[in-house]
């Protein structure tokens, strides 16, 4: 219907799905889901899982729907400013994601329900908690039958987890080539041996993986009295101490750590600090994308003046640092990904569409790209008019730093290789820039040769 879109991300569930009208989203509950649906309303689950701040609240609406004939209710949930996917989350968002998830689980049997699917795209971020965004994954909890997310859970969290915190935490990446978890018997031998000796992944993972091979091609009948509630209660406490007891502790990297490596002096670091505080006074964004972000020194500058920053970084151990700052800090207003600016996350899924792009995502009310530049122009060879076309496409005004090449920081990049960078000049770059953006305004970092600058994106 004229005026109404259903989000391609949404068109699995058959009890309902999402849809934009009027510039706003929605969520269409289908009547197949009704009794389920009043039941977690009345139950008081509902209730009880917002007032925690583990389900994502929503109100009684009206709207347009693209499928009218199908509808019992529509409502409208809490708009979430950012949307990010598990392959973009470093260990610890992952593990919080996935304890959030079972501590709904548990809830939901003390109200007479239970979770019918564990996804990991089921969980955003929102104000520094992990929340559940899917209202119509809830069903009422028959006795004896087993928990039917099981085996998801073990491949959006459990295995994804083990690899990270066994192999190398860089294996999430496996989440974005199989969006329905990584399968068990690929992390099975991905996995080293001494995880067999571990009884909880002996059996949630290995055992696990064996099961599905050798009942994949038969039919099996399930006993309504197979799994007792006290037996499925028992099962998502060995899920939830399995997973508390995985850690990752991010170590030195070359970026995580460097911000004590970096060859400002105390003024030039400060007066940077000064410049951007400035800018943004001037910008005024609603949302700030920090690109390039490390541990999220410069993402605190938007945060403490109450704006949303999504802080990206290429570098694992530097967003895992800049989450466990943010959860040890209580601050709300920053989210830290994951993301290679070289390769960044692309549409997926069906039709490659139920998985959004970096930048169907945007675009930002202002970018910040600081000590970024010469990374993409002289380690990945990106020309200046290349980088100016991606920040383009996604933000609609910029923060930028030049570095020239007298920097110490210019210099370390190309001491293993040949200078083909003849046209690596602040003339160049403002001359590629200049397609893209306006140059409102540039300034020296003080006892410095960078520069930083604002500009906005040109319209025409």
């Amino acid at each position: 219907m004229k005026g109404s879109k259903i989000i391609p991300g949404s068109f699995r569930d058959p009890s309902g799905f999402i849809f934009t009208s009027g510039g706003m989203i929605y969520r269409q509950v289908n009547h197949v889901y009704r009794n389920n649906y009043d039941f977690l309303i009345n139950s008081g689950l509902y209730k009880s899982l917002t007032e925690e701040g583990l389900l994502i609240p929503h109100e009684d609406a009206f709207a347009v729907t693209p499928a009218p004939d199908t509808a019992y209710k529509i409502i409208k949930p809490l708009h979430i400013p950012f949307i990010s996917y598990p392959y973009e989350w470093c260990f610890s968002q992952l593990k919080r994601a996935a304890m959030a998830t079972l501590e709904i689980q548990k809830k939901c049997l003390d109200f007479g329900m239970s979770l019918k699917d564990s996804s990991a795209y089921n969980i955003q971020f929102l104000k520094g908690k992990a929340v559940f965004i899917d209202t119509l994954s809830f069903e009422k909890y028959v006795e004896g039958v087993p928990w039917v997310a099981y085996r998801q859970f073990c491949q959006h969290f459990l295995a994804p987890l083990a690899l990270m915190s066994y192999r190398d935490t860089r294996l999430n990446q496996l989440l974005k080539i199989h969006l329905d978890g990584i399968p068990l018997d690929l992390a099975g031998p991905l996995l080293p041996y001494r995880t067999r000796l571990n009884p909880s992944l002996f059996m949630h993972i290995h055992l696990h993986a064996r099961a599905q091979k050798h009942f994949s091609d038969r039919k099996v009948t399930v006993r309504k009295d197979r799994v007792s509630r006290l037996s499925l209660m028992g099962l998502i406490d060995n899920l939830e101490s399995t997973v508390a007891k995985m850690h990752w502790k991010p170590g030195g990297t070359e970026w995580a750590d460097y911000y004590s490596e970096t060859n400002y002096s105390g003024t030039a670091f400060s007066h940077k600090k000064q410049l951007v505080s400035d800018f943004l006074d001037k910008l005024k964004p609603g949302i700030v994308w920090d690109m390039g972000s490390n541990t999220g020194e410069f993402s605190r500058i938007a945060s403490v003046k109450n704006r949303q920053v999504i802080s990206f970084d290429v570098d694992p151990a530097a967003v895992e640092k800049n989450y466990l700052k943010c959860v040890e800090e209580k601050e709300v207003n920053i989210l830290p990904l994951l993301l290679d600016l070289t390769n960044p996350s692309p549409a997926t899924g069906w039709n490659n569409t139920e998985r959004m792009s970096l930048t169907e995502r945007g675009p930002a009310d202002t970018a910040l790209a600081l000590a970024l530049v010469h990374h993409m122009a002289i380690s990945n060879n990106v020309p200046f008019e290349k980088i100016a076309d991606f920040l383009h496409d996604i933000c609609n005004s910029l923060i930028i730093e030049f570095i020239p090449k007298e920097d110490s920081q210019v210099k370390r990049l190309l001491i293993n290789r040949e200078d083909i960078f003849k046209d690596y000049s602040r003339g160049a770059f403002e001359s590629g820039f200049q397609n893209f953006f306006t140059i409102i305004k540039a300034e020296n970092v003080k006892d410095s040769g960078r520069i930083i600058y604002m500009m906005e994106k040109r319209q025409d």
